[in-house]
């Protein structure tokens, strides 16, 4: 960029076409919202038709469309404001050495260089010290022996002048730079030709918002930063405190990390979290699509010792071998986001609210926290916390038992709003034999689950605080417990369901009001009795025996994993609690002491 062009330039021009580019990304998630939750729940209420489908499925890929307006105009937006800061910096140092060389009385040249007068003490032959140009060269070797020229001319203006040329110099090096380094990120931000926004769309917008948050690192660095380690409530101040240019920026660039931050309203964790979440998938669609298919003949048999035993062919092995492991967690994962979309779509459907993404990441087993209806503004507040085997790819059944908790729970509020929350943000036990007897797992995801309540607690923006239960299943209960004894729950009821043991002796240990730990113990359920030596509190007491003092729910369900059956006492009795009518819960009679004599 030469001397012209950047005294020419309005760096405000560029922040002013952002401003642009920001409107049309909150037009694209306003016009997404209405089409997803609002026009296509109608029609699908309403309307039975071959017609009605195949026009549900046209408004569904028109939202995919705004939501990638939204997602490629906010990187467009956070792009401009980000040239507009650095080339700005880089003009005001320009202005300010022009201005100071103005002030000398130095004449500046179109090329940058400075003229400077005869100037300084005479010789002794009564000369004065000629007067000449100096060059701010932009290779930083040759500007140095032109300072080291300067200092030996015993004309001061030559000093003078090399300082702002060198000055001007690197005004006009800063400049170029962030030309150089902003005009190819833009130019990639162009979609393609077409009404398809394609899972290689996604991945390419991956790769955008991975190229413009590590440019932009400069500008994002110049914003208010959230505080390091920060509390959720901590949190919540810090996103109050941002302009909305701020705010955009922050989930353009840093969608991952915005979409994570306990204390954030469940709105905005939600709008940073489909970023993160279509970007996943498509990319990870894309990677999965590029690898060849496994191998049709996997099996074949073979004879040793007189015995046939089936075994891998060594084709499908050298697959497995190059492929396996990549190809296993790709299909899991998609498998999980697959879940999660279902959940999108089923907004609606029996009254079923809007759902939010409040955690995302496919990494590792993945987390994913999903709300039904937004916490926010919610009177009633249930989080579930999942077991043993919970983890992203199988998702869709602690999804399920949310979105069905929900429906009973509605009923049971009598008007008051409920959000029922699928919380799996914590690394569960894959192996119910080689995993679950272990409690690091419990101990490692407390602080992740605490901060996950307290943040709900931050956010809430209703005219009262909320009531908040905490709902567990198997070792979930156990966490829960170790989130209880080493640190602040902040619930008011916790429901156990088939319990191993929650660390703790007593249901007072637990961190609620006393009379608020309810627990349910299916018939034909073998986690209590087998757990207890591992997670059971002193003497091995789990919530189910009569001395932990937790309330023991009339359940008529079966085995393991049937506390949430459809119309089922155990369902209904946890909407009770979750919506605070814990006098209408259904308790099984207290145990007879004399059963044994009898």
């Amino acid at each position: 960029m030469d001397l012209a062009t950047l005294k020419a330039l309005k760096p405000t021009e560029f922040s002013e076409s952002a401003d642009g580019y920001r409107s049309t990304s909150h037009m694209g998630s306003a016009a997404k919202d209405r089409i997803d939750n609002q026009i296509v729940v109608a029609m699908r209420n309403s309307l039975q038709s071959k017609a009605a489908t195949a026009a549900i499925k046209q408004l569904t890929e028109l939202g995919k469309n705004f939501h990638y307006i939204q997602v490629e105009c906010g990187l467009v937006s956070a792009a401009l404001e980000a040239f507009s800061y650095e080339v700005g910096a880089a003009k005001s140092k320009l202005d300010a050495a022009l201005e100071g060389a103005r002030a000398a009385k130095l004449t500046v040249n179109a090329d940058g260089s400075i003229t400077y007068p005869a100037g300084g003490e005479e010789s002794e032959d009564g000369k004065t010290p000629e007067g000449g140009t100096a060059s701010g060269l932009t290779d930083d070797t040759a500007s140095a022996v032109g300072r080291q020229a300067a200092n030996f001319d015993p004309n001061p203006n030559h000093r003078l002048a090399q300082d702002y040329a060198d000055q001007i110099a690197g005004a006009l090096r800063e400049a170029t730079e962030a030309d150089e380094k902003w005009a190819p990120k833009l130019r990639a931000l162009k979609a393609d030709d077409d009404l398809t926004v394609s899972d290689k769309d996604w991945a390419d917008a991956s790769s955008d918002t991975k190229g413009v948050s590590e440019a932009g690192k400069k500008y994002l660095d110049s914003l208010s930063q959230p505080p390091k380690n920060g509390s959720p409530k901590g949190n919540a101040a810090w996103w109050d405190g941002l302009s909305a240019e701020e705010r955009a920026a922050w989930i353009s660039l840093q969608p991952d990390f915005v979409g994570a931050l306990d204390g954030l309203p469940a709105a905005v964790r939600d709008e940073a979290n489909r970023i993160v979440f279509d970007e996943t998938r498509g990319r990870m669609q894309t990677e999965l699509n590029s690898m060849p298919a496994p191998p049709f003949n996997e099996w074949t048999w073979t004879s040793a010792g007189g015995y046939a035993s089936k075994v891998h062919t060594d084709e499908w092995m050298e697959w497995y071998n190059k492929y396996g492991n990549r190809h296993d967690h790709l299909t899991a994962s998609l498998k999980g986001m697959e879940s999660i979309q279902t959940r999108f779509d089923a907004t609606g459907n029996g009254g079923l609210p809007e759902a939010y993404l409040l955690g995302f990441n496919a990494d590792g087993n993945g987390r994913a926290i999903v709300a039904n209806g937004n916490p926010d503004t919610a009177d009633h507040q249930a989080v579930y916390v999942p077991g043993t085997t919970a983890n992203l790819g199988e998702v869709d059944g602690d999804i399920g038992r949310m979105a069905d908790l929900w429906r009973v729970a509605n009923i049971e509020a009598h008007g008051d709003s409920v959000s029922t929350i699928t919380w799996l943000g914590y690394d569960a036990p894959q192996n119910l034999v080689k995993d679950s007897p272990f409690e690091h797992y419990a101990y490692d995801g407390a602080p992740a689950f605490r901060d996950f309540m307290d943040g709900l607690d931050a956010s809430h923006s209703g005219d009262s605080g909320p009531h908040r239960t905490v709902v567990a299943h198997s070792y979930g209960t156990t966490l829960v417990g170790a989130a209880a004894q080493t640190g602040h729950l902040n619930a008011d009821d916790v429901v156990l369901a088939g319990s191993p043991g929650v660390k703790v002796s007593h249901a007072t240990d637990l961190d609620v009001p006393a009379g608020h730990v309810w627990n349910e113990e299916a018939d034909g359920d073998p986690v209590p009795d087998i757990g207890r030596f591992g997670h059971g509190g002193a003497r091995w007491v789990v919530p189910s025996d009569p001395s932990f003092g937790a309330h023991q729910m009339t359940t008529d369900t079966d085995g393991h994993s049937g506390y949430w059956d459809a119309g089922s006492d155990s369902l209904r009795n946890q909407a009770r609690v979750a919506v605070g009518k814990g006098d209408d819960v259904q308790l099984k009679p207290p145990p007879d002491p004399w059963a044994h004599v009898k």
